[in-house]
């Protein structure tokens, strides 16, 4: 039996440059969200513009800018960053040596390490090292599920059985390459199949095991009909034509050939027919202006008869239009002009009542930070050190109720003004709501307050970050401030919906009726009504959350119960197919 080494070979590579690929645009949304938050983070010009050309895939001027963070920074986090951009754009770039060199200087402290071995591993499988690259692809194997929970298990499983198949080592080759193309069956990764039914059938040639190879041949033979690669069909129909010649069956292995030279030159030709019909249409669009000059002057001469009659149609039509026009502009204007006035009238009512209640709470603030500062001072002298420490904490409690007032109030008149930034992308929602929560855990320690985060991690929202900060902050602060010493607040995600995904705030805090809730859900409510002197405030806050919640497409509800607890509902526009 005569083996096909010489083309099998050629697949292989193939397939492992195909699977790195794939490899490459997993890795994005995921990366690029990181870089993008260390970006802001870290505020580095050099490495700000070396992020956005890599996620632009400009490899020079990577190169360039991630080069000077390297030399300039001495931020271990930023360079280990940069020396993975600089490892991908020389791999791009197809320097494998200096790409390898960048990514060997990557530190073992570097969250993408996983991707950083699978790099290391694809570049040695290039370079024919193939005990190196099992190194490597082993390594990555041994990642937690949570840790590289991004990478395609299948195409880690695939690259092993290829460096076992490259050392001939067959039985372990089998293991692998099988255990790939089971998870790429349940996937239903037709690409990545007809590559791996490739891999196992050349094995299996390898061993002289025709009988176990030739099915697999046939069956990447069968799917590559279903997908649009010239160079999958190739390759299938080269190997099937190699199958049949081992068998003697010349009539049909010159079938495969001659398939395989057809899809060798279907874009040669296919461009040939572009070209030709380019020509015919050119052809045509000549003979028929030739058409239009012929129609066009025997035009000519009726044109002139009926000038003079539809001129001064026109004229009479446009006269009698132009009558209507202005009178409907004029009923229009009238009616837009009430319909601005009662808006203006109302908007100015909602400002009036605003700047009266927040001026209270304010002047409230103020004066009971003036009446605590004369209780310190009294007992500083008597030097009553337990009441000191008492009153501090209230301080600091009314001066942060003070700073979120302000807060809201400013980005909720730079909302009302259009002058805040806004700008929707793909966010890691359970991120999101831990940056937030680390910055209120000392207010529930105060106040003893037990918090669950069973926020999923799977979950992706399209929405814009600061705002969607703002209205996580806001609803974590009312809880806070509505819940009792001891009390429980939990914020988790509910069942998303196809295009929606619901995160749930819970405290166990005072509640409210059902009056409550209808009125905190109508448009422009401000409430300034107050149980205590701790709680309900100027209602700005959750009117700031309601106009970015639709802002950003979502919706908001509220359940609650007096003396139970509340349950505030934000369903945010959820991102399909995310990865």
């Amino acid at each position: 039996m005569i083996k096909i080494k010489s083309f099998t070979s050629s697949i292989l590579f193939f397939v492992s440059f195909f699977l790195f690929s794939q490899e490459s645009q997993h890795v994005g949304s995921l990366m690029n969200i990181e870089i993008k938050a260390k970006s802001r983070q870290f505020k580095s010009v050099n490495f700000d513009k070396a992020q956005t050309f890599f996620r632009e895939s400009n490899w020079d001027s990577t190169l360039v800018y991630s080069m000077k963070e390297i030399n300039n920074s001495k931020n271990k986090e930023l360079i280990d960053y940069s020396h993975y951009f600089r490892g991908i754009s020389f791999q791009e770039k197809k320097l494998l040596n200096e790409s390898k060199k960048e990514f060997s200087e990557i530190s073992n402290n570097f969250r993408f390490l996983y991707k950083v071995k699978m790099k290391l591993g694809e570049i040695a499988l290039d370079q024919k090292e193939f005990k190196k690259a099992l190194q490597y692809f082993q390594q990555v194997e041994k990642f937690s599920v949570k840790i590289a929970y991004d990478m395609q298990h299948s195409t880690v499983l695939h690259n092993i059985g290829l460096c076992h198949l490259h050392l001939g080592k067959f039985d372990k080759a089998e293991e692998y390459l099988f255990k790939s193309s089971k998870l790429q069956e349940i996937e239903k990764d037709t690409l990545l199949l007809i590559g791996s039914y490739m891999d196992i059938a050349n094995l299996f040639y390898q061993q002289y095991k025709d009988d176990q190879a030739i099915p697999y041949f046939e069956k990447a033979y069968d799917l590559s009909k279903k997908v649009k690669s010239f160079d999958l069909k190739r390759a299938a129909a080269k190997n099937m034509a190699a199958v049949e010649e081992n068998r003697k069956n010349f009539p049909m292995a010159l079938t495969y050939r001659k398939e395989y030279e057809a899809w060798k030159d279907s874009l040669n030709d296919q461009n040939k027919v572009w070209a030709i019909a380019d020509l015919e249409k050119k052809f045509a669009i000549k003979q028929k202006q030739k058409e239009v000059n012929v129609l066009e002057a025997e035009n000519k001469v009726k044109i002139a008869e009926r000038n003079g009659l539809l001129i001064s149609s026109i004229l009479l039509f446009v006269m009698f239009g132009a009558g209507v026009y202005f009178y409907r502009q004029k009923i229009r204007n009238n009616k837009i002009i009430l319909a601005q006035k009662n808006q203006l009238d109302e908007l100015n009512a909602t400002k009036d009542k605003l700047f009266s209640i927040v001026s209270h709470d304010l002047r409230s603030s103020v004066n009971a930070l003036k009446t605590s500062n004369g209780k310190l001072l009294e007992n500083l002298e008597n030097k009553n050190y337990a009441e000191l420490d008492v009153l501090l904490h209230k301080n600091s409690t009314i001066a942060s109720g003070a700073y979120n007032l302000l807060d809201n109030l400013l980005n909720w008149a730079l909302l009302q003004t259009k002058q805040a930034y806004f700008f929707q992308e793909s966010l890691h929602l359970a991120s999101i709501v831990q940056h937030v929560e680390y910055n209120y855990k000392p207010l529930m320690l105060n106040k003893n307050i037990i918090f669950k985060n069973d926020v999923s991690t799977v979950d992706y929202v399209f929405a814009d970050m600061d705002s969607l900060k703002i209205i996580i902050r806001n609803l974590l602060d009312n809880a806070i401030k509505f819940s009792k010493e001891n009390g429980m607040i939990s914020i988790y995600t509910r069942p998303s919906s196809e295009d929606l995904c619901y995160l749930v705030i819970e405290d166990t805090g005072l509640g409210m009726n059902k009056l409550t809730r209808d009125e905190l859900l109508k448009d422009t409510v401000l409430l300034s009504k107050k149980k205590n002197d701790d709680a309900i405030g100027t209602g700005l806050g959750l009117q700031l959350c309601k106009s970015m919640i639709h802002k950003n497409g979502g919706k908001l509800d509220i359940e609650s119960e007096e003396n139970v607890g509340t349950k505030i509902i934000i369903a945010l526009p959820k991102v399909k197919n995310h990865g």
